[in-house]
């Protein structure tokens, strides 16, 4: 059989412990604040953005994954017998994904299988989670890969935010579209389609935002072979709707607290599920 290592970055935002139980490695992107630049969950984490944000007037940059540092993490796993399957954030979003293939193709390897998950934040989470569950179970890397990509165009979301000032402020959404939600009380409900993030859904108020989410979750149904992922981002009231909701439709689910990267787009109110749709 062989030895399988799972890579990713840290835009999945898996919680410590589930990164420790399936063995990920997760390497960090790079934000920038104040002239001052950190690693993603490393020495910098999603509370202590936003304290820097509030005293800050300049918004936060974020830096990719460049070939270098996938190198210097692929090396060693090769040296000792891995193969790697390294799943990255959406090619669409970043270049982090294009640097993973350059560091192959550096390395002139085939024991190297990189994804472009086409999704970010719990998206990646899941595909990266089912990937480490699936190792788990025995299959070889080229099985692992086949499902993964089988997936993909199968992880389905919707996100609720109080706030859409750190997605204008990102280049994530228009400003007119922005102005004309904040103005009639409507709420948009987010989705990452195809890559990109789109709005799904307008709505007016929180409460109907949430169980329009939930409603779309309901019609998609859920594979239940694969785990359904809780975004937080800190906003208690929006957080309690949502676990609310969820209980009704799975009982196992994972909650993941927003990263840095993650974060800087959508600011600390927002929340919302992903899951793989029943296909």
């Amino acid at each position: 059989m062989d030895k399988i290592k799972i890579i990713t970055d840290s835009t999945c935002d898996l919680p410590k412990e589930v990164v420790e139980k399936y063995d990920i490695e997760v390497i960090p992107l790079i934000v920038n604040i104040n002239g001052e630049s950190y690693y993603d969950g490393v020495n910098l984490v999603f509370p202590e953005l936003v304290q820097k944000m509030e005293f800050s007037d300049e918004f936060p940059t974020t830096s990719q994954i460049n070939p270098q540092r996938f190198m210097e993490h692929y090396k060693p796993y090769l040296e000792q017998g891995y193969k790697i399957l390294s799943i990255h954030l959406s090619s669409k979003m970043s270049g982090t994904y294009q640097s993973s293939c350059i560091a192959k193709e550096t390395l002139e390897t085939e024991d190297i299988v990189t994804i472009d998950s086409l999704n970010v934040t719990a998206g990646l989470g899941i595909l990266v989670l089912k990937a480490a569950m699936l190792k788990e179970k025995g299959l070889s890397i080229e099985e692992i890969e086949c499902k993964i990509k089988q997936a993909i165009p199968h992880v389905k979301s919707s996100l609720v935010f109080g706030s859409l000032e750190n997605l204008v402020k990102g280049g994530r959404l228009s400003r007119t579209t922005a102005a004309i939600g904040n103005l009639l009380g409507i709420k948009l409900i987010m989705e990452v389609n195809d890559g990109e993030m789109k709005v799904r859904e307008k709505v007016r108020g929180t409460k109907k935002a949430v169980k329009n989410a939930f409603s779309y979750m309901k019609e998609k149904g859920i594979n239940k072979e694969d785990p359904v992922l809780f975004e937080k981002t800190g906003d208690k009231e929006l957080e309690e709707l949502v676990r609310n909701n969820i209980k009704d439709i799975c009982e196992n689910y994972v909650e993941v607290n927003v990263g840095c990267v993650v974060g800087v787009h959508s600011g600390p109110t927002a929340s919302g599920v992903f899951f793989i749709e029943d296909y």
